[in-house]
């Protein structure tokens, strides 16, 4: 299985230096995030700003891709390995408001690190957080603006474009490295996992959270992992 373009990049070079010690041991966790379910391809209706943002988006809270793979799943270790820990180096994270949707819609943040929002859209937008662990925010956003936003405790954060309704993105703030978003065709790696147990928490938006044990030999694990519609 190849390695998924849209795994953070940074996840080698943090997990390598945090679990630095376990080189000979440590090995991946690769995957895929499936849905099982029949998926509509949805539009979702442009009200204002037509001019720039088009007459309809794609809805992008469940997208499907080859194999029934689905994009924009949030795997983690429930119990990450001992001493696994954000380097001191801060992690440069970037989301921004690109032809009237957020990209990338889902972003992987440390606890305690920053997203920089950007703006590339000739007009105004917001950015209007839901939250419970992290204060809320409501900010406009002119073209060009760059806003950095800290977020200190562990949660998935809903943000809004109020100015636009079919806009919506996610910040998963996540409390060690060993986090992976999949890619388009559904495929996740979770590099330098010492042998042993663990719990996989699988999110998506619209289908939520679920969970799959999973074993890590010296050769690592192949995990495929099926979601279906919430009833």
């Amino acid at each position: 299985m190849r390695v998924p373009k849209s795994t953070i990049m940074i996840l080698f070079a943090v997990v390598t230096c945090v679990l630095g010690a376990h080189p000979a041991s440590a090995a991946a966790i690769r995957g895929v995030v499936a849905y099982t379910g029949s998926v509509d391809a949805r539009k979702l209706a442009v009200t204002i700003h037509q001019y720039i943002c088009g007459k309809d988006k794609p809805a992008e809270d469940l997208v499907v891709g080859g194999q029934r793979g689905v994009r924009n799943a949030v795997v983690w270790l429930k119990t990450p390995p001992p001493g696994a820990a954000w380097p001191a180096a801060p992690v440069k994270v970037e989301m921004d408001q690109r032809g009237c949707v957020f990209v990338p819609r889902v972003v992987l943040v440390p606890a305690g690190g920053t997203v920089e929002f950007l703006n590339s859209d000739r007009l105004l937008h917001n950015l209007h957080s839901a939250s419970k662990e992290n204060p809320t925010f409501n900010r406009t956003q002119s073209k060009g603006r760059a806003i950095p936003i800290a977020f200190a405790n562990p949660e998935i954060v809903q943000i809004n474009c109020d100015l636009h309704s079919w806009m919506r993105a996610w910040v998963v703030v996540a409390d060690h490295p060993f986090y992976a978003i999949t890619n388009e065709t559904g495929e996740f790696s979770l590099p330098s996992v010492p042998p042993g147990k663990y719990t996989l928490q699988i999110w998506q938006e619209a289908l939520g959270v679920t969970s799959r044990e999973v074993t890590v030999g010296a050769g690592g694990a192949a995990v495929r992992v099926e979601l279906t519609a919430p009833r």
